[in-house]
């Protein structure tokens, strides 16, 4: 478990390293698809921040899939080396999956989004968006994504032992 719990940490890594690339470094509007909709069409592509900033922004955005991408695969590898059952498998994934939307829940869309200023120090025409003090705006979505999240985990849990050879 303990393993499983240090993964879930290194993706949720990987997943604020993505953010800060893309809002701080990358500055390009398309990655506000998530936001609420007022900000979506508030927010404008800026010029970079440094010579080279989106260079560098694209390249820790690489690093952090790389790291989301291969904590799933390593925790696939070493419950395939441990002899994991499907379910072991596929519990490790579920709980993979659910750690890291707690944390999206908790401090993006919570924290980040509607308390820190993160987003309108580097978007300052967002400021004053209504969606800043909408927590919940993506109720749907994010519920949505914990009803995929069992089977997510069960194909995930199926390719790992079809690629273990355990099947």
């Amino acid at each position: 478990m303990e393993l499983t719990i240090l993964l879930s940490l290194v993706f949720t890594a990987g997943v604020c390293l993505l953010l800060y690339a893309a809002v701080t470094l990358i500055q390009d509007r398309r990655f506000f698809t998530t936001a609420p909709k007022d900000i979506q069409a508030a927010a404008s592509d800026h010029p970079e921040r440094f010579p080279g900033a989106h260079v560098f922004g694209w390249i820790l955005a690489v690093i952090s899939l790389f790291m989301m991408a291969g904590a799933f695969v390593y925790a696939g590898y070493d419950g395939v080396k441990n002899g994991f059952s499907f379910f072991q498998h596929w519990l490790r994934f579920a709980v993979m999956f659910y750690l890291w939307k707690a944390f999206d829940v908790i401090c993006l869309d919570w924290y980040l989004l509607t308390k820190s200023h993160f987003f309108q120090k580097y978007y300052p025409e967002t400021e004053g968006c209504e969606g800043y003090h909408q927590f919940g705006f993506n109720r749907k979505e994010q519920m949505i994504r914990l009803l995929v999240f069992p089977f997510a985990s069960a194909l995930m849990a199926w390719i790992t032992m079809r690629i273990g050879g355990q099947l």
